[in-house]
């Protein structure tokens, strides 16, 4: 048994979707819905006047170990405008991407609204700015995980207009984590209980976890 999946009962009919006819929304859609479970940068921040901000990034994942980076894709406004976390990062070439644990859900979620320029999440939602170690931009203090970043490098992807983002890699210079969250160097997913964004408005949960060793070739 290779794990507890069943799968279901499938049409065997194969639908061919051309993204010029599908559009942007009907892409981000797809994109969204097909990629899962997608897990969640809940990304700190601070302007150059000294404004914190906060917010939640599913287009995220790690890149390397060496340099140890990670990546977040972060979209444009619906009107074309750059969002406050890249301006900030452009401007101050640091960032912090926090954990998302479980208990944080509805805090998380609050963030992702697009709050005035110069407001800071953290005041709104309740959250707490923690010092970081190696970056101006504080970490979350509620969260037992923390990568604080330098930027690395930005892609440009797309023309700028709605549904184009800005691809940011973040060189990891510094892991704040809680010491009853790692073992021997290993993390422990129960204590970090990570949320996951799916397609539309859910949200997954990490359970039924199985290990499942890697085939050696002969």
């Amino acid at each position: 048994m290779s794990g507890p999946a069943q799968r279901p009962s499938l049409s065997g009919k194969i639908l061919t979707l051309d993204p010029n006819e599908v559009g942007q929304v009907g892409m981000y859609k797809l994109l969204i819905g097909g990629v899962l479970p997608r897990p969640i940068a809940f990304i700190s921040t601070i302007s150059s006047e000294g404004v914190t901000n906060l917010a939640p990034f599913s287009f995220f994942n790690a890149v390397s170990s060496n340099p140890p980076c990670l990546s977040v894709s972060i979209t444009r406004k619906n009107d074309g405008s750059k969002k406050d976390t890249l301006r900030n990062i452009e401007a101050t070439r640091q960032f912090v991407v926090n954990c998302s644990p479980a208990w944080l859900v509805d805090q998380i979620n609050s963030c992702s609204a697009e709050f005035p320029h110069g407001v800071s999440e953290f005041e709104k939602v309740g959250l707490t700015p923690a010092e970081s170690a190696r970056v101006r931009a504080p970490r979350v203090a509620e969260c037992p995980l923390a990568f604080e970043c330098e930027l690395y490098e930005t892609v440009e992807i797309g023309d700028g207009s709605q549904g184009s983002s800005t691809l940011v890699i973040g060189k990891i210079v510094a892991v704040q984590v809680d010491e009853s969250a790692i073992r021997d160097g290993k993390l422990l997913i129960e204590q970090l209980e990570p949320l996951s964004r799916l397609g539309g408005l859910s949200y997954g949960l990490t359970r039924d976890i199985f290990d499942l060793p890697r085939p050696k070739t002969t």
